[in-house]
């Protein structure tokens, strides 16, 4: 089995009415923070806002040229879901879209925004697939795979072509993986076209199945996918993504969840884009030097931007953590009038801002005239908020970080 670059060729003619050809740029501030030099492929800007239209709509496209399709069902964590039911509106095709009950609200009104009919079922994308194999079943619609579909991998591929035509010297290309459609239509491209193009792919530490498949060169799966990338939380690969990724890639690594987040942050304090926590780990792999790039010209795919408003927050607040932009502590203070009011001036004073306060007065070991206090407050980085801390211990305040 092999996805020649001939079905590549042909998904990108069929797709050049559809999709956007997204933009790819360089990146002053992650170059210089890298000493790589940083490009930025924006698939995040592509209709329904990720790669996973350029997939479905050459499938769908593929089955109305051969008369094999008159419905539609499919699973998906949200991207998929949104590309499939908008290829299957373009065709005046219907389409049943199961999604897991955790898939972001906004993902889910997307696709029923799209004329598709969303079934919510399960915790991942494992136990929908499922479910949508049912309705298959049970009502004679078409299946189509989120990535264990060459003709899928195909159309995903297609963004292989764009980053060769627009960046043809670029040394390394780091792609999201998740069941492995995006990576091996990205790998078997490029490296059919440019043998010396470098292919990373990037996993969750959370759900790390194509890691360890490629790791032990053959088919595993994990028990559980746990990560904020919701869309690259897949238990089981595909046999025809694991075969080709283990073909075509030079490597896979992980991220966590916390260098996802600051990606995130990141991507949008400096260049105000929005890309959701999939999208986001070819980035978190170069800032946290999961590969070498001193150097090289590399290029990351940001997979897609549809992260639910509602989650934002929560993804600010851990990259804050992470990049060691908000401190939390403790203190104990005297119970007593004005106590306070002296610690938040000097905090003031060291131009910390003071998001969070919570007084404790009920543990144990305090005496009657003390609280102890709880302070979330935003600095400027590390620097700083070791400068805030040395302020405050030597006004006296015994400081147990949290």
């Amino acid at each position: 089995m092999d996805l020649e670059l001939k079905e590549i060729e042909l998904a990108a003619k069929r797709l050049e009415p559809t999709i956007h050809r997204t933009k790819i740029e360089s990146s002053k501030t992650f170059s210089d923070m890298t000493g790589g030099e940083i490009y930025l492929k924006f698939e995040n800007q592509q209709k329904t806002g990720s790669f996973k239209i350029r997939g479905a709509s050459n499938k769908i496209a593929a089955l109305v040229e051969r008369g094999e399709i008159t419905s539609a069902v499919a699973s998906s964590a949200g991207n998929h879901a949104q590309g499939v039911a908008y290829a299957s509106h373009v065709h005046n095709i219907p389409a049943t879209i199961v999604m897991p009950k955790s898939a972001p609200i906004a993902k889910v009104s997307a696709t029923e925004g799209y004329g598709a009919k969303v079934v919510l079922y399960g915790d991942c994308y494992d136990d929908a697939y499922k479910k949508a194999v049912e309705i298959q079943e049970k009502e004679g619609a078409t299946f189509l795979h989120p990535y264990d579909d060459l003709e899928v991998m195909a159309g995903q591929g297609t963004i292989g072509i764009e980053i060769l035509e627009d960046l043809p010297t670029v040394d390394m290309v780091l792609v999201p993986a998740g069941g492995g459609g995006l990576l091996a239509g990205v790998a078997a491209c490029i490296k059919q076209i440019n043998p010396r193009v470098q292919i990373i792919g990037v996993q969750a530490e959370g759900a790390p199945a194509i890691y360890n498949s490629f790791k032990e060169k053959k088919h595993v799966t994990t028990d559980s996918a746990v990560t904020i990338a919701d869309g690259i939380a897949v238990k089981i690969p595909g046999d025809k993504t694991v075969e080709l990724i283990n073909k075509y890639a030079d490597d896979v690594v992980t991220v966590s969840d916390a260098e996802i987040s600051e990606a995130i942050l990141l991507l949008l304090e400096r260049t105000k884009q929005v890309v959701e926590p999939a999208g986001a780990t070819p980035l978190a792999a170069v800032l946290n030097n999961k590969v070498d790039v001193k150097g090289k010209k590399i290029a990351c795919v940001l997979s897609g931007g549809n992260i639910d408003v509602s989650f934002i927050h929560r993804i600010i607040e851990l990259g804050l953590v992470t990049r060691e932009r908000k401190l939390k502590f403790k203190t104990t203070l005297l119970d007593i009038p004005g106590s306070l009011e002296h610690l938040s001036h000097i905090l003031a004073e060291a131009n910390a801002n003071i998001v969070m306060v919570q007084h404790d007065r009920l543990s144990a070991d305090l005496d009657p005239n003390e609280a102890i206090i709880h302070i979330a407050c935003e600095v400027g980085g590390r620097e700083h908020g070791e400068r805030v801390i040395k302020v405050l211990e030597k006004n006296g305040y015994n400081i147990v970080m949290e």
